[in-house]
Protein backbone atom coordinates (compact mmCIF):
# COMPACT_ATOMS: atom_id res chain seq x y z
CA UNK A 1 0.00 0.00 0.00
CA UNK A 2 1.41 3.37 -1.05
CA UNK A 3 2.31 5.87 1.64
CA UNK A 4 -0.37 8.59 1.53
CA UNK A 5 1.50 10.92 3.87
CA UNK A 6 2.65 14.35 2.70
CA UNK A 7 6.30 15.17 3.29
CA UNK A 8 8.50 18.24 3.43
CA UNK A 9 12.25 18.49 3.96
CA UNK A 10 14.06 20.07 6.89
CA UNK A 11 15.20 22.82 4.53
CA UNK A 12 11.58 23.59 3.65
CA UNK A 13 10.69 23.61 7.35
CA UNK A 14 13.39 26.25 7.95
CA UNK A 15 11.46 28.68 5.74
CA UNK A 16 8.70 28.84 8.37
CA UNK A 17 10.78 30.44 11.10
CA UNK A 18 9.27 33.83 11.80
CA UNK A 19 6.32 35.41 13.67
CA UNK A 20 3.15 34.80 11.70
CA UNK A 21 4.70 31.83 9.91
CA UNK A 22 6.08 29.59 12.64
CA UNK A 23 6.29 25.85 12.16
CA UNK A 24 8.06 23.27 14.29
CA UNK A 25 8.54 19.52 14.13
CA UNK A 26 8.13 17.05 16.97
CA UNK A 27 9.12 13.45 16.26
CA UNK A 28 8.97 14.19 12.55
CA UNK A 29 5.42 15.60 12.54
CA UNK A 30 5.07 19.25 11.50
CA UNK A 31 2.99 21.65 13.58
CA UNK A 32 1.90 25.20 12.80
CA UNK A 33 1.97 27.29 16.00
CA UNK A 34 1.91 30.70 14.27
CA UNK A 35 -1.35 31.85 15.86
CA UNK A 36 -0.70 30.21 19.21
CA UNK A 37 2.83 31.34 20.00
CA UNK A 38 1.65 34.28 22.13
CA UNK A 39 -0.47 31.90 24.21
CA UNK A 40 2.38 29.48 24.91
CA UNK A 41 2.59 29.08 28.73
CA UNK A 42 6.39 29.13 28.52
CA UNK A 43 6.40 32.42 26.62
CA UNK A 44 6.93 33.13 22.94
CA UNK A 45 10.72 33.30 23.06
CA UNK A 46 11.42 29.53 23.18
CA UNK A 47 9.23 28.93 20.13
CA UNK A 48 10.64 31.90 18.23
CA UNK A 49 14.18 30.71 18.95
CA UNK A 50 13.54 27.17 17.73
CA UNK A 51 11.20 28.02 14.86
CA UNK A 52 11.62 26.04 11.66
CA UNK A 53 13.35 23.12 13.38
CA UNK A 54 12.68 19.77 14.96
CA UNK A 55 12.27 20.52 18.68
CA UNK A 56 11.56 17.04 20.03
CA UNK A 57 14.22 17.03 22.76
CA UNK A 58 13.23 20.46 24.07
CA UNK A 59 9.56 19.45 24.05
CA UNK A 60 10.33 16.24 25.94
CA UNK A 61 12.43 18.16 28.47
CA UNK A 62 9.82 20.79 29.32
CA UNK A 63 6.50 19.00 28.95
CA UNK A 64 4.83 16.12 30.79
CA UNK A 65 3.20 13.25 28.93
CA UNK A 66 -0.19 14.97 29.22
CA UNK A 67 0.97 17.73 26.84
CA UNK A 68 1.15 15.43 23.82
CA UNK A 69 -2.63 15.29 23.48
CA UNK A 70 -2.78 19.01 22.66
CA UNK A 71 -0.52 18.75 19.61
CA UNK A 72 -3.03 17.34 17.12
CA UNK A 73 -4.86 20.65 16.67
CA UNK A 74 -1.63 22.20 15.35
CA UNK A 75 -0.74 19.36 12.97
CA UNK A 76 -0.24 20.60 9.39
CA UNK A 77 -0.55 17.20 7.76
CA UNK A 78 3.13 17.15 6.85
CA UNK A 79 5.93 14.88 7.98
CA UNK A 80 9.68 15.42 7.71
CA UNK A 81 11.01 13.16 4.97
CA UNK A 82 14.58 13.44 6.27
CA UNK A 83 13.76 13.13 9.96
CA UNK A 84 16.45 11.29 11.90
CA UNK A 85 17.44 10.90 15.54
CA UNK A 86 21.04 10.98 16.73
CA UNK A 87 22.38 8.37 19.13
CA UNK A 88 22.70 11.04 21.83
CA UNK A 89 19.05 12.08 21.46
CA UNK A 90 17.91 8.45 21.43
CA UNK A 91 19.70 7.79 24.71
CA UNK A 92 18.44 11.06 26.20
CA UNK A 93 14.81 10.27 25.39
CA UNK A 94 15.29 6.78 26.80
CA UNK A 95 16.46 8.32 30.09
CA UNK A 96 13.41 10.59 30.23
CA UNK A 97 11.18 7.54 29.69
CA UNK A 98 12.98 5.54 32.37
CA UNK A 99 12.83 8.38 34.90
CA UNK A 100 9.11 8.74 34.19
CA UNK A 101 8.52 5.04 34.87
CA UNK A 102 10.53 5.36 38.10
CA UNK A 103 8.19 8.16 39.22
CA UNK A 104 11.02 10.67 39.52
CA UNK A 105 9.03 13.46 37.87
CA UNK A 106 6.28 13.35 40.50
CA UNK A 107 5.85 16.73 42.20
CA UNK A 108 7.74 17.18 45.46
CA UNK A 109 7.76 20.45 47.39
CA UNK A 110 10.47 21.67 49.74
CA UNK A 111 10.96 24.62 52.03
CA UNK A 112 13.19 27.16 50.34
CA UNK A 113 13.69 27.86 46.62
CA UNK A 114 9.94 27.55 46.14
CA UNK A 115 9.84 30.38 43.59
CA UNK A 116 12.30 28.63 41.28
CA UNK A 117 10.84 25.16 41.78
CA UNK A 118 7.22 26.25 41.32
CA UNK A 119 8.29 28.18 38.22
CA UNK A 120 9.32 24.81 36.80
CA UNK A 121 6.03 23.30 38.08
CA UNK A 122 7.92 20.91 40.36
CA UNK A 123 6.10 21.64 43.62
CA UNK A 124 2.30 21.40 43.52
CA UNK A 125 0.15 18.74 41.89
CA UNK A 126 -1.91 21.19 39.81
CA UNK A 127 -1.11 24.23 37.68
CA UNK A 128 -3.43 26.36 39.82
CA UNK A 129 -1.64 25.59 43.07
CA UNK A 130 1.72 26.03 41.36
CA UNK A 131 0.55 29.40 40.09
CA UNK A 132 -0.42 30.39 43.63
CA UNK A 133 3.02 29.36 44.91
CA UNK A 134 4.71 31.29 42.11
CA UNK A 135 2.93 34.58 42.79
CA UNK A 136 3.17 34.25 46.57
CA UNK A 137 6.89 33.49 46.73
CA UNK A 138 7.98 35.51 43.70
CA UNK A 139 5.82 38.60 43.47
CA UNK A 140 4.50 39.03 47.00
CA UNK A 141 7.43 37.87 49.14
CA UNK A 142 10.40 38.68 46.88
CA UNK A 143 9.15 41.59 44.74
CA UNK A 144 10.10 39.78 41.53
CA UNK A 145 7.49 39.16 38.85
CA UNK A 146 7.14 35.45 38.17
CA UNK A 147 6.05 36.39 34.63
CA UNK A 148 9.39 38.13 34.12
CA UNK A 149 11.22 35.20 35.72
CA UNK A 150 9.60 32.65 33.40
CA UNK A 151 10.12 34.87 30.35
CA UNK A 152 13.82 35.23 31.21
CA UNK A 153 14.46 31.77 32.62
CA UNK A 154 12.84 29.79 29.82
CA UNK A 155 14.88 31.75 27.28
CA UNK A 156 18.02 30.90 29.26
CA UNK A 157 17.20 27.19 29.31
CA UNK A 158 16.47 27.06 25.58
CA UNK A 159 19.53 29.08 24.52
CA UNK A 160 21.99 28.02 27.21
CA UNK A 161 25.20 30.07 26.83
CA UNK A 162 24.38 31.62 23.47
CA UNK A 163 25.85 35.12 23.69
CA UNK A 164 23.10 36.56 21.51
CA UNK A 165 20.10 34.63 22.84
CA UNK A 166 20.77 33.75 26.50
CA UNK A 167 19.81 36.69 28.78
CA UNK A 168 21.80 35.19 31.66
CA UNK A 169 25.02 36.09 29.82
CA UNK A 170 23.92 39.57 28.75
CA UNK A 171 25.05 41.79 31.62
CA UNK A 172 26.64 44.73 29.84
CA UNK A 173 27.87 47.28 30.79
CA UNK A 174 28.94 45.51 34.00
CA UNK A 175 30.14 42.07 32.88
CA UNK A 176 31.12 40.14 29.77
CA UNK A 177 32.35 36.55 29.72
CA UNK A 178 33.99 36.73 26.31
CA UNK A 179 35.80 39.20 24.08
CA UNK A 180 33.18 38.37 21.45
CA UNK A 181 31.00 40.97 23.20
CA UNK A 182 33.53 43.62 22.11
CA UNK A 183 31.96 43.39 18.64
CA UNK A 184 28.72 44.90 20.01
CA UNK A 185 26.60 41.81 19.50
CA UNK A 186 22.83 41.95 19.18
CA UNK A 187 20.65 40.70 22.01
CA UNK A 188 17.73 38.91 20.42
CA UNK A 189 16.16 38.56 23.85
CA UNK A 190 16.12 42.30 24.61
CA UNK A 191 15.83 43.14 20.89
CA UNK A 192 18.66 45.67 20.89
CA UNK A 193 22.33 46.02 20.16
CA UNK A 194 24.69 45.57 23.12
CA UNK A 195 27.04 48.47 22.47
CA UNK A 196 30.57 47.96 23.73
CA UNK A 197 31.49 51.63 24.15
CA UNK A 198 34.18 53.38 26.19
CA UNK A 199 32.07 53.42 29.37
CA UNK A 200 31.41 49.69 29.09
CA UNK A 201 35.10 49.07 28.42
CA UNK A 202 35.99 50.91 31.64
CA UNK A 203 33.59 48.83 33.75
CA UNK A 204 34.50 45.55 32.07
CA UNK A 205 38.21 46.26 32.55
CA UNK A 206 37.67 45.94 36.30
CA UNK A 207 34.90 43.34 36.34
CA UNK A 208 36.91 40.66 38.17
CA UNK A 209 37.19 43.11 41.09
CA UNK A 210 33.61 44.38 40.98
CA UNK A 211 31.91 40.99 40.52
CA UNK A 212 31.13 40.21 44.17
CA UNK A 213 30.18 43.79 45.17
CA UNK A 214 27.79 44.05 42.22
CA UNK A 215 26.27 40.67 43.10
CA UNK A 216 25.37 42.09 46.51
CA UNK A 217 22.99 44.48 44.76
CA UNK A 218 22.00 42.36 41.76
CA UNK A 219 18.47 42.01 43.08
CA UNK A 220 17.84 45.67 42.27
CA UNK A 221 18.08 44.78 38.58
CA UNK A 222 15.46 42.06 39.05
CA UNK A 223 13.12 44.58 40.69
CA UNK A 224 13.61 46.94 37.75
CA UNK A 225 13.21 44.25 35.09
CA UNK A 226 9.95 43.13 36.71
CA UNK A 227 8.40 46.59 36.44
CA UNK A 228 9.81 47.13 32.94
CA UNK A 229 8.03 43.99 31.71
CA UNK A 230 4.77 44.51 33.62
CA UNK A 231 4.46 48.11 32.42
CA UNK A 232 5.42 47.29 28.83
CA UNK A 233 3.12 46.60 25.89
CA UNK A 234 4.20 42.95 25.75
CA UNK A 235 1.64 40.21 26.19
CA UNK A 236 1.94 39.43 29.93
CA UNK A 237 -0.38 36.70 31.28
CA UNK A 238 -2.22 37.74 34.46
CA UNK A 239 -0.72 41.25 34.27
CA UNK A 240 -2.99 42.77 36.93
CA UNK A 241 -2.39 39.86 39.29
CA UNK A 242 1.36 40.17 38.72
CA UNK A 243 1.33 43.91 39.41
CA UNK A 244 -0.75 43.55 42.56
CA UNK A 245 1.67 40.94 43.85
CA UNK A 246 4.74 43.10 43.23
CA UNK A 247 3.05 46.19 44.68
CA UNK A 248 2.15 44.22 47.82
CA UNK A 249 5.87 43.54 48.33
CA UNK A 250 6.63 47.26 48.12
CA UNK A 251 3.99 47.86 50.78
CA UNK A 252 4.97 45.27 53.38
CA UNK A 253 8.75 45.43 52.95
CA UNK A 254 9.17 49.20 53.59
CA UNK A 255 6.59 48.90 56.38
CA UNK A 256 8.64 46.15 58.02
CA UNK A 257 11.83 48.21 57.72
CA UNK A 258 10.08 51.23 59.23
CA UNK A 259 9.63 49.37 62.53
CA UNK A 260 13.39 49.46 63.12
CA UNK A 261 14.27 52.23 65.60
CA UNK A 262 16.58 54.41 63.48
CA UNK A 263 17.85 54.99 59.96
CA UNK A 264 21.20 53.39 60.67
CA UNK A 265 19.61 50.05 61.52
CA UNK A 266 17.20 50.34 58.61
CA UNK A 267 20.03 50.82 56.13
CA UNK A 268 22.02 47.96 57.65
CA UNK A 269 18.97 45.67 57.46
CA UNK A 270 18.33 46.46 53.78
CA UNK A 271 22.01 46.07 52.87
CA UNK A 272 22.20 42.78 54.76
CA UNK A 273 19.09 41.39 53.04
CA UNK A 274 20.47 42.32 49.62
CA UNK A 275 23.90 40.89 50.40
CA UNK A 276 22.50 37.55 51.57
CA UNK A 277 20.50 37.15 48.36
CA UNK A 278 23.70 38.08 46.51
CA UNK A 279 25.00 34.61 47.34
CA UNK A 280 22.20 33.21 45.20
CA UNK A 281 23.16 35.47 42.30
CA UNK A 282 26.77 34.31 42.57
CA UNK A 283 25.54 30.72 42.34
CA UNK A 284 23.69 31.50 39.10
CA UNK A 285 26.88 32.88 37.56
CA UNK A 286 29.11 30.02 38.72
CA UNK A 287 26.96 27.53 36.83
CA UNK A 288 27.56 29.10 33.40
CA UNK A 289 30.10 31.94 33.21
CA UNK A 290 33.14 29.70 32.77
CA UNK A 291 31.45 27.15 30.49
CA UNK A 292 31.54 26.93 26.70
CA UNK A 293 29.80 29.76 24.85
CA UNK A 294 28.71 30.22 21.24
CA UNK A 295 27.42 32.99 18.95
CA UNK A 296 24.38 31.63 17.12
CA UNK A 297 20.71 30.85 17.65
CA UNK A 298 19.95 27.61 19.50
CA UNK A 299 19.28 24.47 17.49
CA UNK A 300 16.77 21.74 18.12
CA UNK A 301 19.01 18.83 17.13
CA UNK A 302 21.81 19.25 19.67
CA UNK A 303 19.84 19.79 22.86
CA UNK A 304 21.83 17.40 25.06
CA UNK A 305 25.19 18.64 23.78
CA UNK A 306 24.42 22.35 24.28
CA UNK A 307 23.11 21.82 27.83
CA UNK A 308 26.12 19.79 28.94
CA UNK A 309 28.66 22.06 27.23
CA UNK A 310 27.13 25.22 28.68
CA UNK A 311 26.64 24.12 32.30
CA UNK A 312 28.87 23.42 35.30
CA UNK A 313 28.06 21.22 38.29
CA UNK A 314 29.36 22.00 41.78
CA UNK A 315 30.37 19.07 43.96
CA UNK A 316 29.19 19.05 47.55
CA UNK A 317 28.10 16.58 50.25
CA UNK A 318 24.44 15.59 50.23
CA UNK A 319 23.67 17.63 53.36
CA UNK A 320 24.49 20.77 51.33
CA UNK A 321 21.90 20.00 48.64
CA UNK A 322 19.20 22.07 50.34
CA UNK A 323 21.45 25.13 50.60
CA UNK A 324 22.33 25.00 46.91
CA UNK A 325 18.68 24.56 45.97
CA UNK A 326 19.57 21.87 43.47
CA UNK A 327 21.49 24.38 41.37
CA UNK A 328 24.74 22.54 42.09
CA UNK A 329 23.41 19.86 39.71
CA UNK A 330 23.06 22.40 36.93
CA UNK A 331 23.72 19.95 34.09
CA UNK A 332 21.02 17.61 35.35
CA UNK A 333 18.64 20.52 35.96
CA UNK A 334 19.09 21.79 32.41
CA UNK A 335 18.58 18.35 30.90
CA UNK A 336 15.54 17.57 33.06
CA UNK A 337 14.04 20.95 34.13
CA UNK A 338 10.81 19.29 35.35
CA UNK A 339 12.69 17.02 37.74
CA UNK A 340 12.26 17.96 41.44
CA UNK A 341 15.63 18.95 42.87
CA UNK A 342 15.59 16.17 45.46
CA UNK A 343 15.94 13.73 42.53
CA UNK A 344 18.90 15.41 40.81
CA UNK A 345 21.55 13.56 42.83
CA UNK A 346 19.85 10.25 41.95
CA UNK A 347 20.02 10.85 38.20
CA UNK A 348 23.55 12.27 38.18
CA UNK A 349 25.26 8.88 37.62
CA UNK A 350 23.02 8.23 34.58
CA UNK A 351 23.99 11.58 33.07
CA UNK A 352 27.69 10.97 33.74
CA UNK A 353 27.51 7.60 32.00
CA UNK A 354 25.72 9.08 28.99
CA UNK A 355 28.27 11.89 28.68
CA UNK A 356 31.11 9.37 28.89
CA UNK A 357 29.49 7.12 26.28
CA UNK A 358 29.25 9.95 23.75
CA UNK A 359 32.49 11.75 24.60
CA UNK A 360 30.75 14.82 26.01
CA UNK A 361 32.06 16.90 28.92
CA UNK A 362 30.63 16.45 32.38
CA UNK A 363 32.16 19.35 34.29
CA UNK A 364 31.94 19.14 38.07
CA UNK A 365 34.20 21.09 40.46
CA UNK A 366 34.17 22.29 44.05
CA UNK A 367 32.44 25.51 45.09
CA UNK A 368 35.84 27.14 45.60
CA UNK A 369 37.09 26.00 42.19
CA UNK A 370 33.93 27.23 40.48
CA UNK A 371 34.55 30.69 41.95
CA UNK A 372 38.15 30.58 40.73
CA UNK A 373 37.02 29.60 37.23
CA UNK A 374 34.42 32.37 37.12
CA UNK A 375 36.84 35.07 38.28
CA UNK A 376 39.46 33.76 35.84
CA UNK A 377 36.95 34.03 32.99
CA UNK A 378 36.06 37.59 33.99
CA UNK A 379 39.72 38.54 34.43
CA UNK A 380 40.67 37.20 31.00
CA UNK A 381 37.96 39.31 29.34
CA UNK A 382 38.90 42.32 31.51
CA UNK A 383 42.53 42.21 30.42
CA UNK A 384 41.48 41.97 26.78
CA UNK A 385 39.19 44.97 27.25
CA UNK A 386 42.16 47.01 28.47
CA UNK A 387 43.90 46.61 25.12
CA UNK A 388 43.75 50.22 23.95
CA UNK A 389 44.92 49.29 20.46
CA UNK A 390 41.38 48.14 19.72
CA UNK A 391 39.07 51.18 19.35
CA UNK A 392 35.48 51.11 20.55
CA UNK A 393 32.50 53.33 19.75
CA UNK A 394 32.37 56.44 21.90
CA UNK A 395 29.81 56.87 24.63
CA UNK A 396 28.94 60.56 24.34
CA UNK A 397 27.88 60.92 27.98
CA UNK A 398 31.05 59.23 29.22
CA UNK A 399 33.22 61.36 26.91
CA UNK A 400 31.53 64.54 28.16
CA UNK A 401 32.11 63.61 31.81
CA UNK A 402 35.81 63.06 31.11
CA UNK A 403 36.36 66.14 28.95
CA UNK A 404 39.07 68.49 30.19
CA UNK A 405 39.44 71.98 28.71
Amino acid sequence: MADSRKYISSEELKNHNKPGDLWISIQGKVYDVSDWVKEHPGGDFPLLNLAGQDVTDAFVAFHPATAWKYLDKFFKGFYLKDYSVSEVSTDYRRLVSEFTKMGLFEKKGHSGWIGHDSGHYQVMSTRGFNRFAQVLTGNCLAGISIAWWKWNHNAHHIACNSLEYDPDLQHMPFFVVSSKFFDSLTSYFYDRKMNFDSFTRFLVSHQHWTFYPVMCFARINLFAQSFILLLSNKNVPHRVQELLGVVSFWIWYPLLVSFLPNWGERIIFVLASFTVTGIQHVQFCLNHFSSEIYVAPPKGNDWFEKQTNGSLDISCPSWMDWFHGGLQFQIEHHLFPRLPRCQLRKVSPFVKDLCKKHGLPYSCVSFWKSNVLTISTLRAAALQARDLTKPVPKNLVWEAVNTHG
